[in-house]
């Protein structure tokens, strides 16, 4: 039984054309999960990346992964990532323990997370572990244009909020018979909160890879911590 990196990266994207290979901080933004994943290979077994695309196929191989062809039926727009993964592990010639998965459109990650988030997991008895980090913000809805606070009263401080939390998309630890089952996390899943700025980077539009271009030129001039995230 194996622990292993999975990388989701298909080559269709609307709103940056070609995002995965987009040239972030020298190299191509799929590259930095790839590098992420080898900074851990203690952990780890192998690593792969589930691609569409012969270029992509192209940059992982050259950086030393594997590559999982994964079919166009299974690359669209609307297709959850559950299902490349559940393709990646009926391809892998051997039975899997753990799954880590590592999306492509977050580049930055604190250096110690996985290290630290894979000891709570297995000092767990839960199917998975998925990187959380909390919201500050003051939320509501609009209903009949009204506007209903939903986790405050009005005139209530920040700082008295009621602690909410966010999927941040930074890492998922997950059983491969959970992934089997049709799911990422479950009920018998635990939170990891990772509160570091770079949780706030999640790749969808120009203005998103700009932001994540700052902040990369920030840590590297200024040497902002990369392990501390909580």
């Amino acid at each position: 039984m194996k622990n292993i990196v999975i990388i989701p990266a298909r080559g269709g994207s609307k709103r940056i054309p070609e995002k995965n290979i987009q040239l972030f901080g020298g190299i191509p933004l799929l590259v930095h999960s790839i590098q992420y994943a080898q900074a851990n290979a203690h952990l780890i077994e192998d690593i792969f990346v589930s691609t569409d695309d012969e270029t992509i196929k192209k940059i992982a191989l050259y950086y030393g992964v594997q590559v999982i062809d994964r079919p166009g039926h299974l690359s669209g727009d609307l297709e959850p990532t559950i299902t490349a993964v559940q393709h990646a592990l009926d391809v892998i010639p051997y039975a899997v323990d753990t799954v880590v998965l590592l999306q492509a459109t977050n580049p930055l990650r604190p250096e110690n997370l996985l290290r630290e988030a894979f000891e709570s997991y297995k000092m767990s008895d839960s199917d998975s572990l998925f990187t959380v980090t909390r919201n500050h913000q003051k939320l509501g809805k609009i209903t009949n244009n009204c506007f209903e606070p939903y986790n405050y009263t009005i005139g209530q401080r920040s700082q008295d909020l009621e602690p909410l939390y966010f999927e941040n998309g930074l890492l998922y630890i997950t059983q491969a018979k959970l992934i089997r089952e049709g799911k990422i996390f479950s009920e018998n899943s635990i939170p990891y909160e990772v509160n570091h700025i770079f949780a706030s980077i999640d790749i969808d539009t120009q203005d998103d890879f700009d932001y994540a271009e700052y902040l990369f030129k920030k840590n590297v001039s200024t040497g902002l911590d990369m392990t501390k995230h909580k």
